[in-house]
């Protein structure tokens, strides 16, 4: 028989069992669609960190601080580095800003980049219109107020019009001429983040207010990508620039204080995009998945050696009649291949629906423009075609080849209605079974961490009460305010939240708690003499009047500011409790002095540690600095409120507009959302680990019931003879449940230990609970071997109700 003969007998062979076919279709489209899922969002965001640059493998993210905290640096070691290394064909700098296109009647709200002349260059990506920028255009601060727009801005807010190379447009009410047009699959170099623009470095004076950033040695601002000469390894590089950084820390000691250690990471760990956040739970769901595919083609594998049981006449007369083993071999694998395939059509439908389905666990932030754009593109559908072959040689080789192996004699002796050496066969099932429970068993416990983990986080305080506080932003920028009207109008804004209806209480501030946004100074504390490179740097924030109260953080001492702390006045300042104990251990810290930022501030408040940056992180010094004496043009309106808090949306934002009507607000939320975005990799872990937990539940328990289902029947003349003797039903049900309970504890055994050192790789994913949870293992374990004794009773009920005069003619 040719191949195609093979295909066409092995459709009829499915066909005649649609019940079957169907089962083993939809069991390993879940297996494989899981896999090519995960796999999906792996592509998007780890193996294709930058779209539309080309050799990714060889660009290295350049960061301070070691590769534990990796900072940006400030513009001056940058440029020290892009000068002095050898190792580097290019060096590239970035930087992200918000702006606002500001000719429109109302201003757009924009996020952009400023970047060093050779971005594009170093990048090979060249722009469908136009062109990148010039080195001319790096030279001068303020020099260069050319623009290179995104393809979806160009679409978007200039109709695709070609004419717009050349054309000025109004940023931050600054004119700035078109010269490019970046591909429509560029939208930057942070993996998973969105531009609408690229400026020169130069022109940061347009986007940034107090103080000359590209002089500043102690402002590390700059996201730095090189590019690795021919031969040259990230290694090689990373100690070419430690040597350089360690000069620069030499020649300027005051500014380098900490650790300053360059560390050259591949861009699909680089610090500053969503593969950073998601490369390690991307890839241990993927091995997750993997364990949920071995164990649909452990249940298939069964299905099929339980059919192969009937089908030994068929097989014994076709050997006795001329066929090879390998020819049977063939064809039993022709069978599985088909339902691998067909599987994997399903998978490929159930990849293309659900690839997207990433963008689902991560709320709205403020602080940064997510997009994550994640597709089953050609390599993804390659895979999972591959997998699917793959898939059909791992399940169908074991049955074909125990197939393929009878003795036809033996065979052809036996009755028709006889199965004797099936219960041998049953043997391998029976191992299948047990395999099926342990891998069960591990996904189960890995669900289960992932899902307390989850509920461990959000009922954890992170030191202030996130519930019922409605977010909303505005930024000053390009709408006409300085420091002074700007500093006005926040203060109009604060006053007018506090007459809404409903509202407990209100704040302004620079920043929300619990995101990306991070600003940091240089602080000296009265009477602290630093060690030798001590770092200084203070994470701080600017916040209106009220903020504590609306948070709900305790405060320890002192007050809060007021709205007379403003610009002329004493400068003033509240401290958390790790800031005290660091730098004033034994001292009553209200009325002591620290200068921040250039400025000499006093102490009139200690407020308890809260959670700033992670929930659950490592208690560190903060530094609260009043907005009305600290300006910053970005701005975010929190509103404690009685009931829902997006009930008050429209309300507040009417009290704004009714100050400037064209400002627009964005990003409205819920501070609770921020807790959301602490746990998104749990729950992540959670959906999908709960999904494929269940899934093994299911298959396991079907496994159990198919073995002793079959086994059963095969021993029917047994039980009769059994019962003839004398043997009461519950005998006979204590046989049945002995043999299935028996595959069930030795699975769960091994799969208990299995799991106990497997899922210590969770740990660094988990939240208030270790990785080896007692609760967590004892419940799950208790679960599974429920559904298992479940299994086992339905066959078991099915022979203890065995007529014995009906068993004794069985055969």
């Amino acid at each position: 028989m040719t191949l195609w003969q093979d295909v066409r007998y092995a459709i009829r062979v499915l066909l005649k069992s649609p019940g079957f076919t169907i089962i083993a279709i939809l069991t390993l489209a879940l297996g494989i669609g899981a896999n090519s899922t995960i796999f999906s969002w792996i592509n998007s965001t780890v193996l294709n960190p930058i779209p539309g640059v080309k050799h990714a493998s060889r660009y290295v993210a350049i960061s301070a601080g070691g590769s534990r905290d990796q900072n940006p640096i400030s513009y001056p070691d940058y440029v020290y580095l892009r000068d002095h290394n050898t190792t580097l064909s290019s060096f590239l700098a970035g930087s992200p800003i918000t702006a606002s296109l500001t000719a429109h009647a109302r201003p757009v709200r924009l996020w952009g980049v400023l970047v060093s002349a050779n971005y594009f260059d170093a990048l090979g990506v060249r722009p469908i219109l136009g062109r990148g920028f010039l080195p001319s255009e790096d030279a001068k601060p303020g020099g260069a107020p050319v623009v290179v727009i995104s393809y979806h801005l160009w679409k978007g807010q200039f109709g695709g019009a070609a004419s717009i190379i050349g054309q000025s447009i109004e940023i931050d009410r600054h004119a700035f001429q078109v010269v490019g047009v970046a591909p429509r699959e560029f939208v930057g170099t942070q993996t998973g983040l969105s531009y609408d623009l690229w400026v020169p470095i130069v022109m940061d004076e347009v986007f940034h207010t107090g103080g000359d950033l590209l002089q500043d040695r102690g402002s590390d601002w700059i996201m730095s990508i090189g590019h690795l000469k021919p031969g040259i390894t990230s290694d090689q590089a990373q100690a070419d620039l430690n040597v350089l950084m360690q000069q620069e820390a030499k020649q300027f000691p005051t500014y380098h204080l900490g650790d300053y250690t360059i560390a050259a990471s591949p861009l699909w760990r680089a610090p500053w995009g969503a593969n950073f956040y998601l490369h390690f739970i991307l890839f241990l769901l993927l091995a997750i998945s993997g364990v949920v595919l071995l164990l649909a083609c452990a249940n298939i594998a069964n299905l099929l050696l339980v059919r192969s049981v009937a089908r030994r006449r068929e097989m014994a007369i076709r050997l006795s009649v001329g066929a090879t083993r390998w020819r049977l071999v063939r064809q039993l694998l022709v069978e599985s291949l088909l339902l691998a395939i067909s599987g994997g059509i399903v998978a490929m439908l159930f990849t293309l629906w659900t690839a997207g389905s990433l963008n689902d666990f991560i709320p709205p932030i403020a602080e940064i423009p997510i997009s994550m754009n994640v597709t089953a593109d050609r390599t993804v559908l390659l895979v999972t075609f591959a997998l699917s072959i793959l898939t059909g040689v791992i399940f169908g080789i074991l049955p074909a080849l125990r197939s393929s192996s009878l003795q036809p004699v033996n065979v052809l002796k036996e009755e028709a209605g006889s199965a004797s050496g099936g219960i041998h066969k049953m043997r391998l099932s029976g191992v299948l079974v047990v395999a099926q429970i342990a891998m069960s068993l591990l996904l189960l416990i890995c669900a289960g961490l992932f899902i307390r983990s989850v509920r461990a986080k959000d009922e954890f305080n992170p030191g202030f009460n996130p519930h019922n506080v409605l977010l909303d932003n505005y930024d000053l920028s390009g709408m006409g305010y300085d420091k002074t009207s700007g500093t006005q109008f926040d203060k109009q804004v604060f006053e007018k939240l506090q007459t809404i209806p409903g509202v407990q209480s209100a704040t302004i501030a620079s920043w929300i708690p619990l995101g990306f946004d991070q600003s940091v100074y240089s602080i000296q504390a009265e009477g602290y003499v630093p060690r030798p490179h001590e770092s200084m740097n203070v994470q701080y924030a600017d916040v209106g009047p009220s903020y504590l109260q609306t948070l709900q953080i305790p405060l320890i001492a002192g007050r809060e500011f007021t709205t007379a702390d403003i610009s002329g006045s004493q400068q003033v300042a509240i401290v958390n409790q790790s800031f005290v104990k660091r730098y004033w251990p034994h001292r009553d810290a209200i009325g002591e002095k620290l200068q921040a930022g250039g400025s000499w501030y006093t102490v009139v408040g200690v407020a308890q540690d809260s959670d700033y940056d992670d929930v659950g992180e490592k208690p560190q010094p903060f530094l609260y600095l009043p907005l009305f004496q600290d300006y910053d043009r970005h701005v975010a309106i929190y509103a404690r409120t009685a009931g829902d808090p997006l009930a008050f949306a429209f309300s507040v934002q009417d009290a704004v507009h009714s100050l400037d009507a064209d400002l627009p607000l964005f990003d409205l939320t819920t501070l609770e959302s921020r807790i959301q975005l602490n746990t998104t990799t749990e729950r992540m872990g959670g959906t999908f680990v709960g999904g494929f937990g269940i899934l093994a539940l299911v298959l396991a328990g079907i496994g159990i019931y198919g073995v002793l289902a079959y086994t059963t029947r095969q021993r029917t003349h047994e039980i009769g003879i059994r019962m003839a003797l004398g043997a009461e039903p519950r005998d006979v049900l204590r046989l049945i449940l002995r043999q299935g309970l028996t595959l069930a504890v030795l699975g769960l055994a091994i799969g208990l230990a299995a799991s106990f050192v497997l899922t210590r790789v969770l740990s660094r994913e988990l939240f208030g609970i270790t990785a080896t949870d007692p609760l967590t293992f004892t419940a799950v374990a208790l679960l599974l071997l429920a559904v298992a004794l479940l299994a086992c009773y339905i066959p078991a009920r099915r022979a203890m109700r065995t007529d014995p005069m009906v068993a004794l003619r069985y055969e």
